[in-house]
């Protein structure tokens, strides 16, 4: 075996965790949760020395969304409700938008997105706004 794979092999079982698709739900979010921390440490520096991983993980969690989550771009309020149980969140965590009273009415369809509440939601879950429109 050459080199680089004998020095691979002995720190693998350490790391395979990190380094493997996901393919279940624990592991997603533990690699989301994952790459949140690392966002937050390399920001937008790509000399940084783990912009490189950040991006690998991007790539291992595109794959498992692909794969097992509904497209996002759609139904807005399932869009919502699948993003508010990903991150753990309820109704009252989303004052930013609105008293829980405006929060029950958007996710029972009787009221709709206003432009500010969908600039927030895409930047507290750093998507598209379009998937909310």
């Amino acid at each position: 075996m050459d080199n680089q794979l004998l020095d691979i092999a002995k720190v693998w079982p350490g790391i395979q965790n990190i380094f493997s698709v996901p393919h279940s739900r624990k592991e997603y979010n533990k690699l989301s949760r994952l790459l949140d921390s690392l966002i937050d440490e390399v920001g937008e520096d790509e000399s940084h020395p783990l912009a490189s991983l950040m991006e690998t993980l991007g790539s291992l969690i595109e794959s498992y969304e692909i794969r097992n989550l509904p497209d996002l771009e759609g139904d807005m309020i399932h869009t919502l409700k699948m993003l508010m149980r990903e991150h753990g969140l309820k109704q009252t965590d989303l004052a930013e938008i609105g008293s829980q009273g405006v929060v029950s009415e958007i996710l029972s369809r009787k009221r709709q997105f206003n432009i500010r509440q969908v600039k927030l939601l895409s930047a507290r879950f750093n998507v598209s706004p379009a998937v909310f429109i």
